[in-house]
């Protein structure tokens, strides 16, 4: 694996990304959001993934984003369509891309679900969700996140449904591009019903075609930092079976 860190996506407010490539002249391409529940984390977190999908022919880029004390809403969400639209833009550089995905954990996962079912972020660089090839949506809340409703002085227990919350936008557009939809069987208190719920509204309204869903089993994110019994991490082998297979 081959990294060049440290690139810079938005000047104003001093935000860079990781490029973690492979060891061949054309590939897959990963862009992946951090978890930590917007007030942490970075983008050097999960290296472990970033190297099992290099060595597996798999690109992946990790962006910084604003968070929580100092960030508020949408600042986050700003950061991180900025990031897409880079990617966008400018990974063609660095090789000959056979796809782009977009992803991330927890937090992450929350984020790629507003840039996914929220077309608005990504309109501002003058591109759809449905330019990338698919989307890892990866434990994240798709109704209002917690440390939101904590923004706006409400209890973080609180199930709103939103302009702050990917569910809200369910339905809004006639195609949503392909999605991976990861959650734990004994996720955080209330996010396997929420994310139940999310797949049965994408179902509800005849987007079935390209949504694959996976239950886990364990606690929140669990498998995002365990090995299988073959010693390989089990999210980036999942991420890496997704690709190869949309």
């Amino acid at each position: 694996m081959r990294s060049i860190k440290d690139i810079c996506f938005c000047e104003e407010n001093g935000l860079c990304l990781d490029i973690h490539l492979p060891c061949c002249d054309e590939f897959p391409v990963f862009l992946y959001f951090h978890g930590g529940g917007l007030e942490s984390g970075t983008k050097a977190d999960q290296m472990e993934v970033f190297e099992y999908l290099a060595k597996n022919g798999v690109c992946t880029v990790s962006a910084d984003y604003r968070m929580y004390p100092t960030a508020k809403f949408p600042e986050f969400l700003e950061d991180s369509a900025k990031a897409a639209a880079w990617v966008f833009n400018n990974i063609k550089n660095y090789g000959k891309i056979k796809g782009i995905y977009v992803g991330g954990s927890s937090a992450g996962g929350y984020i790629s679900q507003m840039l996914c079912f929220d077309n608005s972020w990504l309109k501002k660089y003058g591109i759809s969700p449905l330019d990338f090839d698919g989307f890892v949506l990866d434990a994240g809340q798709p109704t209002c996140h917690y440390n939101v409703l904590r923004e706006k002085g409400l209890d973080t227990r609180r199930i709103i449904v939103d302009e702050t919350a990917p569910l809200y936008f369910v339905g809004l557009d006639e195609k949503y591009p392909p999605m991976l939809i990861l959650y734990s069987d004994n996720d955080m208190e209330n996010r396997p019903e929420q994310t139940r719920l999310l797949v049965s509204t994408l179902k509800h309204f005849g987007h079935t075609e390209n949504v694959t869903v996976k239950e886990m089993h364990g606690s929140h994110c669990q498998y995002v930092f365990n090995k299988d019994e073959n010693g390989d991490n089990i999210f980036a082998k999942i991420v890496l079976e997704y690709i190869k297979g949309v």
